[in-house]
């Protein structure tokens, strides 16, 4: 009885974890809109404890910020902080990839085209969440085959954070296709051992992560992508 109700508690949690972002993404919830928790725990009927789970993680993605004893809103993102976000995600990842270039087998490399693969099919349908969520196990590969931890949780801990405008990237239209293209390269310059094209090619594929967010748009807290 306790491991259903506990399976159910986590469905519940995941539920509004995929609403609440789906809202932020889509920009039915603009920045600064309060997100509240009596509202959420009358419209699905539970108690308030996996609300502020919620709440939590999705703070910790970037979504939110919780406000002591005022609640949660719907986070703010400048240019300012995509840019600074890109940057530094750009260094640290071409710095992944040229440590990796020499560990990687080629089963390694084997794996990542399989898995550029499934992106490429998951682009051509336009399924944005699940092309997110593959698209984190290509980088995840080579980041782990940089065999530095210190590295591999600095950079674990910067994209949680900064989830929200990874997602709204991928959203925009064209750029999960672009993105197939620049993996392509990549792996190329994997196969030949070709350090320094690899962490050249990683940090200019994180670059325009940041760019297609900026060009056009001036401010993150106006942007509205359908997903």
């Amino acid at each position: 009885m306790a491991k259903h109700v506990k399976e159910k508690h986590l469905t519940l949690r995941e539920k509004i974890l995929e609403n609440i972002r789906d809202a932020i993404i889509s920009g039915s919830m603009t920045a600064g809109s309060r997100v509240s928790e009596p509202d959420l725990a009358e419209r699905y009927g539970i108690s308030r404890t996996p609300i502020r789970e919620a709440f939590r993680q999705l703070e910790s993605e970037g979504y939110l910020t919780v406000i002591p004893r005022k609640g949660a809103v719907v986070s703010a993102f400048s240019s300012k902080d995509v840019e600074e976000f890109y940057a530094i995600k750009s260094i640290l990842e071409g710095y992944a990839a040229r440590r990796a270039c020499q560990n990687l087998t080629d089963r390694d490399i084997d794996r990542l085209e399989a898995i550029n693969e499934r992106l490429r099919v998951m682009a051509d349908h336009g399924d944005v969440k699940q092309f997110f969520k593959v698209h984190n196990d290509f980088h995840d590969l080579f980041i782990k085959a940089s065999d530095n931890d210190k590295l591999r949780d600095m950079i674990t801990g910067l994209v949680t954070r900064f989830q929200r405008l990874r997602l709204m990237s991928l959203s925009v239209p064209g750029r999960m296709t672009i993105s197939v293209l620049e993996h392509t390269k990549i792996i190329e310059a994997f196969r030949k051992r070709d350090c320094e094209s690899a962490e050249a090619l990683v940090r200019t594929n994180a670059e325009y992560g940041g760019k297609v967010l900026v060009d056009g748009t001036g401010s993150l807290s106006t942007m509205q992508l359908d997903l």
